[in-house]
């Protein structure tokens, strides 16, 4: 098969997924994660049990991810420096996770190291899309980081985060299955 018709037929697979996605779950995924099963992908990474994952997302280091925690598409999981996600996470799409930064690198013409220290995201934690998490933070259990926000420092557990950088915005209160999310 020469590349012309390889491309035809990748073609058409293609459109005969988009399709199928269609009629069962009513969205439209880039090629690739509309091929590769997020499952699969996340019990091959060594992820916990019932744990997704997309294609599109790029993995890298030592991560650690907990059962039943979904990584969306395109998101950063920089695990150089160790990185550890709870179970029951949600991390959004687009969002970013570094364990490493190499601004003193730059700024110094190479002679400064970069910038390591592991990231720990607690159990039950929702990270909003678009947001960046910065090497060192810890961020505790049943947190929140709202959308777009750049998290530079530790968030404690129950607290609602946002914005650039991100500071206090609420709490989280439980009560049983009852969930509200409380802003001040």
């Amino acid at each position: 098969m020469d590349t012309k018709e390889l491309a035809e037929a990748l073609r058409k697979l293609n459109a005969e997924q988009e399709a199928r996605l269609a009629d069962s779950f009513n969205r439209s995924l880039p090629f690739q994660d509309g091929f590769f099963d997020r499952w699969e992908r996340a019990e091959r990474l060594g992820f916990g049990e019932k744990a997704s994952i997309y294609n599109s997302t790029l993995v890298f280091g030592d991560v650690s991810v907990g059962e039943g925690t979904w990584v969306g598409p395109f998101v950063v999981l920089d695990g150089s420096a160790g990185l550890t996600i709870g179970k029951f996470c949600s991390i959004s799409s687009g969002v970013q996770i570094y364990t490493h930064d190499t601004v003193a690198w730059a700024l110094s013409g190479g002679k400064a190291p970069p910038k390591r220290a592991p990231v720990a995201i607690a159990d039950c934690c929702y990270i909003g899309s678009q947001s960046i998490v910065a090497a060192g933070v810890t961020i505790g259990t049943q947190a929140v980081v709202a959308a777009n926000s750049f998290v530079n420092r530790d968030v404690p557990p129950r607290t609602i985060v946002g914005g650039s950088p991100a500071r206090p915005l609420g709490r989280v209160e439980i009560d049983g299955d009852d969930i509200q999310l409380r802003y001040d």
